[in-house]
């Protein structure tokens, strides 16, 4: 129950008892307009632009993106998380710190803008050398490593053959890591919808590989 302490939460807001860090967060952030609330807007961005710059080094270099195209990313990263957290501030419930929930908000953000921009600068790439690293080079057998180089040439094929469009386009934009939510958005439908798409396109490259001879029929 609340006794009256100034790191409570207000009634019937949920809250437990919050850190003063949090408290003070919260504080500014719910007045929605004025001084305080723009300052703590303005410390705030600069928090979730640092925490969205390291997210992005830390994957760019995986996605080959690099440079400006880094620094953009960050900021809208930065700017979207900002106003996700200020349209649900009163919804903070407390069950963490204020900064630990809102590393969450950016994190997310950084995830979905990463994976929309690599999927609309490769044209929905499926990378046949990535996929031909799969065997360790170092220590496989060489039978062993053609053997799988192949089966990576046949997926390209049927991938390339025996799928729709529509599924070729969702199959190689979730490979490249575009999460469903950012698709779904994408190409206005649901995730059941992606999920479907998905199993269908799964099910037509089996077939094709089990009938090239490069699976069996028990897989």
């Amino acid at each position: 129950m609340n006794d009256g302490s100034a790191s409570e939460a207000g009634p019937g807001n949920g809250r437990g008892q919050l850190d003063p860090e949090s408290a003070a967060w919260v504080d500014a952030l719910e007045k929605g307009c004025g001084p305080e609330y723009e300052l703590a807007c303005a410390r705030l961005h600069e928090l979730l632009v640092r925490i969205a710059m390291g997210e992005v080094f830390r994957r760019g270099s995986r996605h080959q993106i690099a440079g400006p195209e880094l620094d953009d990313l960050a900021h809208q990263a930065a700017a979207d998380a900002l106003m996700r957290i200020t349209q649900k501030i009163h919804g903070f419930r407390g069950d963490a710190k204020f900064t630990t929930w809102a590393y969450r908000f950016v994190v997310f953000e950084v995830s979905s803008k990463m994976g929309r921009h690599i999927w609309r600068i490769s044209h929905a790439r499926f990378d046949m050398e990535e996929w031909a690293q799969v065997p360790d080079r170092g220590g496989a057998d060489p039978v062993d490593y053609w053997q799988a180089r192949e089966l990576v040439e046949a997926v390209h094929d049927a991938v390339a053959t025996a799928l729709s469009a529509r599924q070729r386009e969702v199959f190689v934009a979730v490979i490249n890591g575009v999460p469903l939510e950012t698709l779904a958005r994408e190409l206005k439908t649901n995730r059941n919808a992606l999920y479907k798409t998905m199993f269908d396109a799964r099910k037509k490259l089996r077939a094709r590989l089990v009938a090239g001879g490069h699976l069996g029929t028990a897989g």
